[in-house]
């Protein structure tokens, strides 16, 4: 009872129910029926119909999530997701091309090599605030461009599918995949998210590296005067956050429509929203994938929603903002004082 009364009073269930509130006191406003446009969402996102393409959104949604949780653990913002992202899968677009190796193999040495272009690109940003002294959350954003703007030439002139009005390159050859399940468009990335989710979890909760991650996170100074090395940690956490974020762009080629297409990956704003999942859940693992699927289903039951009631799907997108705002200001509320301090003052 203890527990599940203070899973009520937590900020995260606050935050979220004042969302619902104030989303439906927009949606009266408007002159629509809350209990329809909810009901519309969880039917478009979680039915028979909306359920394969909410976990192939959570599958992108996820990946990021993870990939910008794990340095945020430390306190770390890698705000460079896209550009990673988009690196992992021109990266794989090139080898799943160009491999003389068989399908089975070519789908795997892409995805290794997707995951090595987002760690090495990640690991520069790193190198420029460890000795360069820019801060991680500039070098990782401004990295950003160069690098979208690298993969859209590479989609657009020298990979571009010969007389296709597209910007997009040639499709992968046969076989070089991911395996889908069924009539799906749900692949086995969505497994490989799942498991790197799993591992994070293990690490953060069982192992002395996640414990040093964790104090590092709350508490640079203690963590340094222990022994843990900022520069080093840095480093090792922006290579596996990019290397998860190579890794989503790597699952997004090698799924329909198995080619880069420039902007796709992008365009629906993965890195943002993994962001604000993985702040949402203060970057705990399990919170994490949580609030990544809430965010997917978000997304996916606002199209059923707009088709249905005519509610425009930005809503979702409001009631995304709502959560976060609630959630940093019911953070930063203070909380009770103690009562010798109260009395001190008294006297």
């Amino acid at each position: 009872m203890t527990r599940t009364s203070g899973a009520l009073r937590s900020p995260l269930t606050f935050s979220v129910l004042a969302g619902l509130v104030i989303g439906a006191l927009f949606l009266l406003g408007t002159g629509a029926d809350p209990v329809t446009a909810y009901g519309a969402v969880v039917t478009g996102a979680l039915g028979a119909d909306g359920i394969g393409p909410t976990l192939t959104t959570c599958t992108s949604v996820l990946g990021l999530a993870l990939a910008l949780a794990i340095p945020l653990r430390a306190g770390l913002i890698n705000l460079g997701g896209d550009g990673q992202l988009v690196l992992g899968g021109i990266t794989a677009t090139v080898t799943g091309l160009h491999s003389p190796f068989p399908a089975p193999l070519t789908v795997v040495l892409a995805l290794l090599a997707g995951m090595a272009a987002g760690a090495g690109y990640a690991v520069l940003a790193a190198l420029c605030e460890n000795h360069l002294g820019v801060p991680l959350l500039v070098s990782s954003l401004l990295l950003s461009y160069p690098a979208v703007s690298l993969a859209s030439y590479l989609a657009r002139y020298p990979l571009k599918e010969p007389g296709s009005s597209l910007p997009q390159t040639r499709a992968l050859p046969e076989g070089v995949a991911l395996p889908a399940f069924g009539d799906s468009t749900v692949t086995l990335g969505l497994v490989l998210v799942a498991v790197a989710a799993a591992v994070y979890w293990f690490t953060d909760r069982r192992t002395a590296v996640g414990y040093e991650i964790r104090m590092t996170g709350l508490n640079p100074r203690f963590a340094a005067y222990a022994g843990v090395g900022r520069q080093g940690l840095t480093l090792r956490l922006m290579a596996v956050s990019g290397g998860l974020a190579g890794l989503v762009g790597a699952i997004g080629v090698l799924s329909f429509p198995y080619r880069f297409v420039d902007g796709s990956l992008t365009g629906p704003g993965y890195t943002w929203t993994g962001l604000t999942a993985a702040l949402l859940a203060a970057a705990a693992p399990l919170g994490t994938v949580v609030a990544a699927f809430f965010f997917a289903a978000l997304q996916v039951g606002g199209l059923a929603m707009e088709r249905t009631t005519e509610v425009p799907r930005e809503l979702t997108q409001v009631l995304q903002a709502i959560v976060i705002v609630f959630l940093a200001a019911r953070l930063r509320l203070p909380g009770r004082r103690p009562r010798r301090s109260r009395e001190s003052e008294a006297v």
